[in-house]
């Protein structure tokens, strides 16, 4: 019997890809609990600037980050295509405002390429691989990278 037949899967990768600007990035599937529609965020004083603020996520309250600010990106200007994605990081609830998201997908081990060396900005710290899929080039992003040492969310 088939890994496919018994219910296992041995191989790829479990995606959500979402679009920063005209770039096209990836989390793991598994790190996301739900994606929600645009909603301001309540401002916290002294936040990072890529923390927009916080949301009440059924009496949770989670900090929202806008992903293109937090990757060295021109920030968003939210609209209605524009969604959170609520990830757990750490064990930690976070959402992550991002342009719109674009497809959930397995890929393949060989559609994983290691990141090219050509600088030390934002997105290259925290890009893990990128992955060659129909004809797009999609950056995964490694959201443990966003909280540093202490669990607090990166500046």
């Amino acid at each position: 019997m088939s890994d496919t037949q018994t219910g296992n899967k041995t191989s790829g990768l479990e995606i959500i890809s979402f679009f920063l600007g005209e770039q096209v990035f990836s989390v793991n599937i598994m790190a996301v609990r739900e994606i929600r529609g645009w909603a301001p965020a309540t401002p916290l004083a002294h936040a990072p600037r890529h923390v927009l603020g916080v949301i009440n996520l059924r009496g949770t309250v989670i900090p929202v980050i806008d992903m293109a600010l937090r990757l060295g990106l021109e920030a968003i200007n939210p609209t209605e295509r524009s969604a959170i994605i609520v990830a757990s990081i750490r064990g930690q609830l976070v959402g992550l405002l991002v342009d719109n998201v674009s497809d959930m997908v397995t890929v393949s081990e060989d559609e994983i390429q290691s990141v090219p060396e050509v600088g030390a900005t934002e997105v290259q710290r925290m890009t893990t691989a990128i992955i060659a899929k129909d004809k797009s080039m999609i950056s995964h992003l490694d959201l443990d990278s966003l909280l540093d040492e202490e669990g607090e969310l990166a500046a």
